[in-house]
């Protein structure tokens, strides 16, 4: 009973939450497609992504957080996934596009690509997976997994296809461009995801041993707070709107909005936090 409505839930996450985030974190993936001459890429590339989703969720459920990848481990693949994304559409803009040619992910080339998938997990996939973690059940984690890769799936199959629709015409080098863009996006937030960007915003004055940060569809606010240095600080996280930024990455770990993390005493210097995929960052300055 427990699978089954962790199932639903999956499902929901999916559809509601999920769609946009994961569309726009993996669908530059689907570009590796765009050359493939089986007509069935798709849906072997939405088969692997299922599999791998589902065995992950189980190790997770069965395991714990000692499965899953830091922030700065994900942060390296959401950098290597934008970098493999823009080779594909480098390929993809020196073909012609009137006619299929053969691609070098023909074959086990869709399902390995789909289960790759899981490397480069959107916002709401954190969540999902916070969730197989607390469970505590390989089914039950198997089964939230399963449930939210079932959720997103029409709209990354309706994606796929429009791409390799598109790359059978005139439109091939528009679609290259945009899948340049695409992954450069990606691999922005990965850049940001791990911290490597300069801290640059301006602070709002706290220097209150709790800080409360409320997460917007949008972003975080404030972006960016003062705390005192050599004290314990408590941060609040609140959630407003349901999103990219209800799963925050944090001094190392990932949270599930709304929660309240207990900082021990910091020294004076800046702590920079983003959202799961690193779309959207904030910052607490400790002085």
């Amino acid at each position: 009973m427990e699978a089954a409505a962790l199932f639903g839930s999956g499902l929901v996450a999916g559809l509601v939450a999920g769609t946009a985030s994961c569309t726009a974190v993996q669908g530059g993936l689907l570009v590796g497609l765009a050359g493939a001459r089986d007509r069935a890429a798709l849906g072997w590339f939405l088969a692997g992504r299922l599999a791998s989703y589902t065995v992950v969720g189980a190790l997770l459920g069965l395991a714990g957080s000692a499965v899953k990848p830091p922030p700065q481990a994900r942060a390296v693949l959401l950098v290597a996934a934008g970098l493999m994304v823009i080779a594909f559409a480098v390929r993809l803009y020196r073909r012609c596009g009137c006619e299929p040619t053969r691609h070098r992910f023909a074959g086990l080339g869709p399902p390995l690509l789909g289960a790759a998938t899981i490397l480069v997990p959107c916002g709401v996939t954190i969540g999902m997976e916070l969730v197989a973690i607390s469970s505590g059940s390989p089914f039950a984690g198997a089964a939230v997994m399963a449930g939210f890769v079932a959720g997103t799936a029409p709209v990354l199959g309706l994606l796929g296809w429009l791409v390799r629709r598109v790359t059978r015409t005139r439109l091939v080098k528009a679609a290259a461009v945009l899948a340049v863009a695409a992954g450069l996006w990606t691999a922005g937030t990965g850049v940001s995801l791990g911290g490597w960007l300069p801290a640059t915003a301006d602070t709002t004055a706290n220097l209150s041993p709790v800080v409360t940060i409320w997460a917007l569809r949008d972003g975080y606010r404030p972006a960016a707070v003062e705390a005192p240095a050599g004290v314990p600080v408590e941060v609040v996280f609140k959630l407003v709107d349901r999103g990219c930024t209800e799963t925050v990455a944090i001094a190392g770990k990932d949270l599930a909005l709304p929660a309240t993390l207990r900082l021990p005493p910091q020294r004076p210097g800046t702590l920079r936090y983003s959202c799961g995929m690193g779309m959207y960052t904030g910052f607490i300055r400790f002085s």
